[in-house]
């Protein structure tokens, strides 16, 4: 009887003890929404994300792991404007999961829900990796972030309906701190109004109008093109002597080219990654906290 009992009592202790099963099965494309949607559902979301602060999301693999959780997922969130253009289709395909497929109320594209910049006239091949829709790197300003929470949460709250006023509690609860956050940084950054930065990859246009910031040359000779000797030489002409403050790059980025370019002219490098998780960032306050920081440094080691 006493055997029996602490055999009892040990599974009451591991019940006790064991995390509580998800509502929602989320998959998010990139670790920002993931943070979203984490802000949003707390404990009543299981997310994952296909791609990390050191992923290029340009080029991820259809990983076997990964069509599971497709196959599992209640709700897809993503870049959109062909960001994933290269995998997304993939793992839809494989995960055959009808809930998240595109034009359901498990799909959503948050690039539908902001203003796209850099919408091409024409496409053609031969000018680099140019997205039809328009620059898909929207998280680079907290405002797209903002802009697509309202509707993140009407999907959760049609989705998982007995748990709506929990999602709008914790919706409110981020919005609110957000909001202030976003003035806080907005205050911190108007010193940087103007200033001149060169940029690996055409990723940054959400965050140079956010802040005022004026991009005046790419790493890359044409988006997605890798930077070349003779197109560095170039770009050495052009912004010698300048009044260029700062080359920024991420950390899926080859440090080589940036610090070429930095060691010959002078100009300050900053690796600043462009989406959550990386230099313990693991959630969007810290992420945005971290760029308007790194931004700042750069700013003041070029005066």
């Amino acid at each position: 009887m006493k055997t029996l009992k602490l055999c009892l009592l040990s599974v009451a202790l591991l019940l006790s003890s064991a995390p509580a099963f998800a509502d929602l099965n989320v998959f998010a494309c990139e670790p920002h929404w993931a943070a979203l949607v984490k802000a949003i559902g707390g404990e009543h979301v299981h997310v994952t994300s296909a791609t990390g602060a050191y992923n290029d999301p340009h080029y991820i693999q259809a990983r076997p792991s990964l069509i599971a959780k497709m196959r599992r997922a209640d709700l897809l969130v993503c870049n959109g404007a062909q960001l994933e253009i290269g995998w997304l289709p993939v793992l839809l395909r494989q995960g055959d999961n009808e809930r998240v497929q595109p034009g359901q109320p498990g799909n959503l594209d948050a690039s539908r829900y902001v203003r796209l910049r850099q919408i091409p006239t024409s496409v053609d091949r031969s000018l680099g990796d140019i997205h039809p829709d328009g620059n898909p790197h929207i998280q680079t300003s907290p405002r797209n972030i903002a802009a697509l929470a309202p509707e993140l949460l009407k999907r959760m709250v049609a989705l998982d309906p007995a748990d709506a006023a929990y999602y709008q509690s914790h919706y409110q609860d981020f919005i609110t701190r957000f909001d202030a956050a976003m003035a806080k940084w907005q205050q911190e950054a108007a010193p940087l109004k103007g200033m001149k930065i060169i940029v690996y990859h055409d990723g940054w246009v959400y965050m140079q109008h956010w802040l005022g910031l004026d991009v005046v040359g790419y790493l890359e000779p044409k988006p997605g093109i890798p930077p070349s000797p003779s197109h560095l030489a170039e770009l050495l002409t052009q912004v010698k002597g300048g009044q260029v403050q700062g080359i920024i790059y991420t950390p899926y980025e080859d440090e080589q080219a940036p610090q070429w370019l930095s060691q010959r002219t002078g100009i300050p490098v900053a690796l600043i990654p462009d989406t959550v998780g990386a230099d313990n960032d693991p959630d969007l306050f810290s992420f945005y906290d971290l760029m308007v920081s790194q931004l700042l440094k750069l700013h003041g080691e070029a005066k």
